[in-house]
């Protein structure tokens, strides 16, 4: 698998530079960046979070970070925890499990960005498989992110 269909589809709409990454299996953020020989902090991670009605958002935020639910929730006026693996699989169904795009609004998911991945020179994230990146430039993730809400809630 190079890219999940939904997500290439997104891309190529988009009009956006960006090129694939292949790297040896990996399970988590930071084995990815080490495997795909990145700094991990230009690695995008996808967290899905989901609100007591069942609604979905994506939490995007860098690899070497956790997020923190307290200005999150805030900052929403909602109450998010983490979804299920089986909602991840359901939501991301064109993806590996576990290997969640940042872009899911391409999957029709509302997106969060930590302000801490504003502005950098380049940035990396899952491509719905454990064994491939999608690398662009900043500026083009940027743009990708500029309808979404942003930030400050992870460490």
């Amino acid at each position: 698998m190079a890219i999940a269909i939904t997500l290439q589809q997104y891309l190529d709409d988009s009009d956006i530079d960006y090129e694939l990454i292949s790297h040896p299996y990996s399970h988590s953020s930071s084995e990815t960046a080490q495997m795909g020989e990145i700094s991990a902090d230009k690695l995008a991670k996808a967290v899905l979070l989901e609100d007591a009605y069942g609604d979905y958002v994506l939490a995007v935020i860098p690899s070497t970070h956790n997020v923190d639910f307290t200005p999150l929730n805030k900052q929403l006026n909602n109450r998010l925890g983490l979804a299920t693996e089986s909602e991840l699989n359901e939501v991301f169904s064109d993806c590996q499990p576990g290997a969640v795009p940042a872009l899911a609004q391409a999957y029709g998911i509302p997106v969060i960005v930590d302000d801490s991945l504003s502005s950098r020179d380049d940035i990396y994230f899952e491509g719905g498989s454990h064994t491939d990146l999608v690398h662009m430039p900043g500026r083009e993730f940027d743009q990708l992110m500029a309808h979404s809400q942003h930030g400050r809630f992870s460490h």
